[in-house]
């Protein structure tokens, strides 16, 4: 089945960069899904954070565009995230998503914590 694994969460001070990696696996149909990162901060609804076409086009929440950055390796079937200048509100578990013949699919989510 499909599988989304994510990495690279952690502890980081404001004004921080971490990188996230999600690791696809399990379908043919991923080499031309869009593939996204959302994330749930504490006490919020799960928002969209960026989405990646195959061919590498992408759309951000207006709170992370000019702050963070999505972009995938096809060959690898892995998505990644940009995080700079990060912020104590981007405290939050992100997750990674795709949808495949109508079906959503999530990883279990990486924990990352904005913090001095």
């Amino acid at each position: 089945q499909v599988q989304l694994v994510e990495s690279g969460g952690g502890l980081v001070q404001p004004g921080g960069s971490l990188r996230l990696s999600c690791a696809a696996s399990g379908s043919i149909f991923l080499l031309n899904a869009i593939m996204g990162w959302y994330r749930q901060a504490p006490g919020k609804q799960r928002e969209l954070v960026a989405t990646i076409t195959k061919s590498g086009s992408t759309n951000y929440a207006d709170s992370v565009k000019d702050r963070f950055s999505i972009s995938r390796d096809n060959a690898k079937n892995t998505v990644y995230l940009q995080m700079n200048s990060l912020k104590p509100e981007g405290t939050a578990v992100y997750y990674c998503h795709t949808n495949i013949v109508n079906m959503n699919f999530w990883g279990k989510g990486t924990l990352v914590t904005v913090s001095s």
